[in-house]
């Protein structure tokens, strides 16, 4: 695929991102200075500044004096990277490597390679980019070539055309002053002293004389510029493996429309899934819509899976969470935590499926949707005697046990995670209770187990035994209660409730 780039500079940064906020002052000629070493000097001039004559890096009190009404507002450090990455996440919809040039902080670098015929072209590309900035606000300059270099250096000096055709970027260099290969002050007024105006003066001298007399760094330009070195982009937002993008010809403000690219994201991704023996784990939905704001969900699974029919259900649930506004014209579907996928034995018939069933899972699943993952947990036997030690939380729905159930004696369905205090009237010594007071409310006890006693586990914590009783109140309901420590005249011994029977 031949590669292609662009290069999006905004001519009025900040001045433009000012105009955005303060409409009063189109009429207005002002700058954006900070304080350097005592002084302010100018990072940013407006249209009407410049056209006065004010340049970016001169002293205020000059640009004062050449420009009697000029308004002066101060700048803050990382503003200009803060506001490039904002177009920058605006600018993924047209491209998926956007990345921020750090030359002059005022310029965008898109890696557009098999992006363009979703806008009709090259030229119709460029055109819509353009149009939108503009709709928005923001004076920008484009430029597309092979490299970045040239892309960079035509948007700043090309005159002719932004569109510079395969193979003719070498070309489109020639005849554009040296400060178009991004080079520093130092190196350009070297360049300028030596007589060297044009790229072309010095593109076809050889290495070994322009490294003597310029430097490595300058050749890492050059080569960059011409292709011959490869300029590797750090985007925005790192490309994940599994990434589906879907471009919409007419925004969609529907559910159906929503619905049906969904489904075309999933049938994408789930095949590339397959292939590769994985399954989503969490799915992440984003929509661009053309004011520029984002809406996002996501979801997740309890195992890998790549069944377009189920994750679709789970998605299905969420899309009222979308808000199209005016409409969503580009849909991105991220699967950021991928599994493998282990093609389960087919069998005729089974008799406990269990957790192996996908079925379940994919019950799961739904019931997770609807009233969050936090919401369902599964858990395991742990090979310790106190019995809110005897039991872990799985990690997930694959976690094999490493111990059985206790069957020997009865356990509540619901433990509580720590033992409550209650009150209670009972005859001594081991009689079971009579009836007991819970949250307020006295229970009276009409069937009674027990005691079974259980030893503390002393190589870990010191304190008194508990002899469990099972009860069941004049209600019907079924507790677990205990007395922690011996009868004795001194009373030290206390009552608890710690479970529910079904």
């Amino acid at each position: 695929m031949q590669k292609r780039f662009v290069s999006i500079w905004f001519c009025h940064l900040l001045a433009d991102w000012q105009l955005i906020r303060r409409p009063e002052l189109a009429a207005v000629p002002f700058v954006f200075a900070a304080a350097d070493h005592g002084r302010k000097i100018i990072t940013s001039v407006s249209q009407l500044a410049h056209e006065a004559g004010i340049e970016k890096g001169m002293r205020a009190a000059d640009a004062k004096a050449i420009c009697a009404g000029l308004e002066i507002l101060d700048d803050k450090p990382g503003r200009p990277a803060q506001l490039l990455r904002g177009l920058g996440d605006w600018c993924i919809r047209y491209a998926p490597i956007v990345s921020i040039d750090e030359f002059g902080m005022d310029s965008l670098l898109l890696d557009v390679s098999g992006c363009t015929h979703l806008w009709g072209g090259e030229r119709e590309y460029i055109k819509e980019i353009i149009t939108k900035f503009k709709s928005k606000g923001y004076t920008v300059r484009l430029a597309m070539a092979d490299t970045t270099g040239a892309a960079w250096a035509v948007s700043r000096w090309g005159k002719r055309t932004p569109l510079i055709q395969p193979g003719g970027h070498t070309e489109a260099l020639l005849s554009l002053p040296p400060e178009a290969l991004r080079l520093d002050d130092a190196l350009i007024m070297k360049l300028r002293k030596l007589g060297f105006s044009q790229i072309k003066t010095f593109i076809g001298m050889p290495r070994s004389v322009l490294r003597r007399r310029f430097g490595e760094a300058f050749l890492l330009r050059l080569a960059q510029a011409i292709g011959t070195e490869e300029e590797v982009l750090t985007p925005l937002q790192p490309v994940l493996p599994f990434q589906e993008r879907l471009s919409c010809l007419e925004p969609i403000k529907t559910r159906t429309g929503i619905e049906i690219a969904i489904t075309k994201l999933l049938e994408c991704m789930c095949k590339r899934l397959q292939e590769e023996g994985k399954g989503l784990r969490t799915g992440i939905l984003t929509g661009h819509r053309i004011d520029g704001k984002m809406v996002q969900i996501a979801i997740g699974t309890s195992a890998a899976t790549h069944s377009v029919s189920h994750l679709f259900k789970l998605f299905q649930l969420k899309i009222d969470q979308i808000k199209p506004g005016l409409g969503i014209e580009l849909f991105i579907l991220d699967a950021p935590k991928t599994g493998d996928v282990e093609v389960p034995q087919g069998a005729m018939w089974t008799a406990t499926p269990g957790l192996d069933d996908q079925s379940v899972t994919q019950l799961l699943d739904r019931v997770a949707g609807k009233v969050g993952a936090s919401a369902i947990h599964r858990y395991l036997p742990a090979t310790r005697y106190w019995p809110e030690r005897s039991i872990k939380g799985a990690v997930s729905l694959s976690e094999k046990p490493v111990a059985d159930w206790s069957t020997s004696r009865p356990r509540p369905t619901e433990l509580l995670r720590q033992p409550d205090p209650i009150e209670v009237m009972a005859l001594i010594p081991d009689h079971p209770p009579k009836f007991f007071i819970y949250k307020g409310v006295q229970h009276q006890v009409a069937k009674a187990d027990g005691p079974e006693r259980i030893e503390r586990e002393w190589w870990l914590d010191e304190g008194e035994h508990r002899d469990y009783y099972q009860v069941e109140d004049d209600k019907g309901q079924r507790y677990w209660l205990f007395r922690s420590g011996h009868y004795g005249v001194e009373k030290k011994y206390k009552w608890f409730i710690h479970g529910f029977f079904a």
